[in-house]
Parts: C-alpha cells; structure tokens; sequence
C-alpha cells in the first residue's frame, strides 16, 4: 500500500499509526503494534505503507491528519524524514536518524527508539566488548544508530563498511569511527569483538545474500555476529558466521524492543512484550 491509496481509503480517517519505509511489505510491525493496541483496547490501527519517492510532497499535510497518531520509519527514510517534522529530540538529532515520529499536539517530534532496541540482546556481552573493536556492515540510518549505541558500551574502535567509502562522511565526527571497503575489511577482523550486519542483505526474499561470504566466514569465529535483519529468523550471515564457530544474535529481539520504546512514546503504556515475543516466533513456525 503506497501513500497515495492510502489517504484514498476510510483507514486514513480512522485513527492511526504507521510504518514508512520501502519496502515494508515483509515488516512484522503492524501484527506488533496492532497486537499491543488490542491488548490495550485502543481505538486504533498501525498500517505498514511502501513510501514512494514521489509522495514525499504529500508528506507534511499528511503528519498533520488529526487521525495520524505516530509513525515508525525505516529504510531508506530514517535520515530525510527530519525535514518535515517539527523538532528532533538531541539524542535522534546527534545520531542523524530518526526512527518514531511522536504527535504531540499539534505538532510531531522525531525519536530514535534503535540504540536502546540494539542494546537490549547484547546486554549479557558488554562486558567482554567493552574496549574492543566492532565491524557494522553498512552505512544507512541504522549504522548511525549503531555507532551511538556501540560508543555508549565503550566501544573503542569502529569500522564501517561501505561500498563507497569516500562518500560516507557522516561518520568523520567520531575520532574512533572509520569508513573501509569490502575489499579491507578482513584485514581488520582479527581483534574484532563484535560483527553487525546493518544491510538489507540476506532479508526476506533475498535470503541467499550476506555481507560475509563462505571464504571469508573463518574471519569472524571468535567474535558475537549480530544481524539486524530478523525475517528469516536466521539469515545466510548467521548461518555461515554460527558455522565457522560464533555466537550469534538475531534481528528480532532488536525489532521487539526498540518497537516498545516507541509504543511507549506514542500510548504511556508499557508493551506486553512476552505476548508479542510468542506471537512473533510462532508465526516463524508456520
């Protein structure tokens, strides 16, 4: 559903919260969120909508919709979508991305829910990365969010592979950040704590792909693997990185989690987290 034939159905009347991104169309949050609202008994509704490039225009009368209640945003969105709201909260406008859209009032405030959400499964190992050296595939929105959340465990290096290396300058602001290519990675993967996959790769339905190929898995068997793409449960980087020896943690959790961070900020109300979990790893099995 794109934004356009949304606003032309009753949904947009109806109260609402959505999910922007493209593509959405594999997204388990509208079954999360519309699970929470039920166990709440809120009179509302979360739509996942494929955000076209085009209907960006159309954007700001949107957010202003009395029936427009809050937004997730997601890839490829997560750093322009700050120009059409009102104000960023500090930590959303340190990272340079935003992924919870707030309506307060009249007005809609920018958050980013993914730093606590990426924290919250890598608890039990902060104590062995702390100090060490950490490589995240991928330069997007949720990369900025990573370096945030790696610099607060105490982190002390980060390596960030791009496919182009020279444009990724965002990062230039961190003294213990660098940007490196696919090709200069494995050079830095001895000493490394900590492997993130912040691509698309491997995501439903292109679940061969991986950011780590069958030669290179030996690089990362000593180290926790970390993908940030839950749908499969377990992608080919997982696979190939549990495999060669690591331990591994899936995407799922972190989309559980920085999901209730932004429920929080839209209702007051804390999400049934275990309810969700169930829900969500049930519908795997199926």
């Amino acid at each position: 559903m794109t934004l356009s034939s949304f606003l032309k159905s009753n949904k947009a009347q109806n109260p609402h919260y959505v999910l922007f991104g493209n593509p959405v169309e594999h997204s388990l949050s509208p079954q999360m969120h519309n699970t929470a609202l039920e166990f709440y008994n809120i009179d509302a509704r979360y739509y996942a909508i494929q955000l076209q490039s085009n209907e960006l225009s159309q954007l700001a009368s949107y957010l202003n919709y009395d029936a427009f209640l809050g937004a997730n945003i997601t890839i490829p969105y997560k750093q322009l979508i700050a120009d059409y709201l009102d104000t960023v909260d500090p930590t959303a406008q340190a990272i340079g991305a935003v992924n919870t859209i707030v309506k307060e009032g009249y007005r809609v405030k920018g958050f980013n829910t993914d730093v606590g959400g990426f924290l919250d499964p890598l608890q039990s190992y902060i104590g062995s990365l702390e100090g060490g050296r950490a490589i995240i595939f991928g330069t997007g929105g949720a990369s900025r969010a990573l370096v945030a959340a790696l610099s607060e465990i105490g982190m002390q290096e980060v390596y960030l592979v791009s496919r182009n290396p020279s444009r990724s300058d965002a990062f230039s602001a961190h003294d213990h950040v660098s940007v490196i290519s696919y090709d200069a990675w494995p050079s830095y993967a001895s000493e490394t704590s900590l492997f993130v996959n912040a691509t698309p790769l491997g995501m439903d339905p292109k679940v061969d792909t991986s950011p780590v190929d069958e030669q290179e898995a030996h690089y990362v068997s000593d180290s926790v693997c970390y993908d940030i793409v839950y749908n499969p449960l377990q992608t080919k980087f997982l696979q190939l990185a549990e495999e060669a020896g690591a331990t591994t943690i899936g995407g799922l959790e972190m989309l559980i989690q920085q999901g209730s961070r932004s429920f929080e900020h839209w209702t007051g109300r804390s999400f049934p987290i275990e309810k969700i979990r169930n829900l969500l790893h049930e519908q795997f099995q199926h």
